[in-house]
């Protein structure tokens, strides 16, 4: 029992980081699409989208993997922590690269 609350605390947690990182290359694009001259964020943010996906499909398998026993919820927090960890690295370097000062 206390296994499988983990696993789905880790899956959801891996989703949240990776819906983030989807949220925040989506807010960059539309912002790129409207000014002059965004068209170098641009191509980054549509560089981007493969991992940002992956990331999110990954969590998706974990968050399925939690409704399988033992073996596939020990799975799904490994995979969960992955791609929280994959996820939030892709954003914090996209927010890094995109940072002004304030």
């Amino acid at each position: 029992m206390v296994l499988h609350l983990l696993a789905v605390i880790v899956a959801l947690a891996g989703l949240v980081a990776a819906v983030a990182n989807d949220a925040y290359l989506a807010l960059l694009s539309s912002a790129a699409r409207k000014r002059a001259g965004g068209a170098p964020v641009a191509a980054y943010v549509r560089s981007r989208w493969p991992i940002a996906g992956g990331a999110t499909a990954v969590a998706l398998l974990a968050l399925l993997l939690t409704s399988g026993g033992g073996v596939a919820d020990v799975l799904a927090i490994m995979i969960g922590a992955g791609s929280a960890a994959v996820a939030t690295k892709a954003l914090d370097g996209t927010r890094q690269r995109y940072r002004t000062g304030g």
